[in-house]
């Protein structure tokens, strides 16, 4: 007589299991990556708003518009004035420029250094 069925109580590999701490603490991580992403994604894509209403000649005096670039002040504020070119819209391009690359470079380097680990 031959019994193949493994000893009551123990688990096979077919039934599925109770994620444990390793699974869960994987998905903490992964989430706090992705916020992190996130995070640092709309960050640049104010800042690169900005430039483009900028560099359209969008009206200054809309919500909006005001909005945006009081965003992308706050945002950039260690930024400022760092290129002092004589085209405003070469200084405004690399001024807020710089932030959103800094910006998507560190956020993105800390989610992968998360997803790692």
């Amino acid at each position: 007589m031959s019994n193949i069925d493994p000893v009551t109580g123990y688990q096979t590999h077919n039934q599925p299991s109770r994620p444990d701490r390793s699974v869960r603490h994987q998905t903490a991580t992964r989430r706090t990556a992705l916020t992190v992403c996130t995070i640092a994604d709309i960050a640049a894509g104010l800042l690169g708003l900005w430039i483009l209403l900028f560099l359209l000649d969008a009206n200054q005096a809309n919500v909006f518009v005001e909005f945006v670039r009081g965003t992308a002040d706050w945002l950039a504020w260690w930024a400022q004035d760092i290129f002092t070119m004589d085209t405003e819209g070469l200084r405004v391009a690399l001024n807020y420029g710089l932030p959103a690359a800094m910006y998507l470079l560190i956020g993105h380097g800390i989610a992968a250094r998360l997803n790692r680990a």
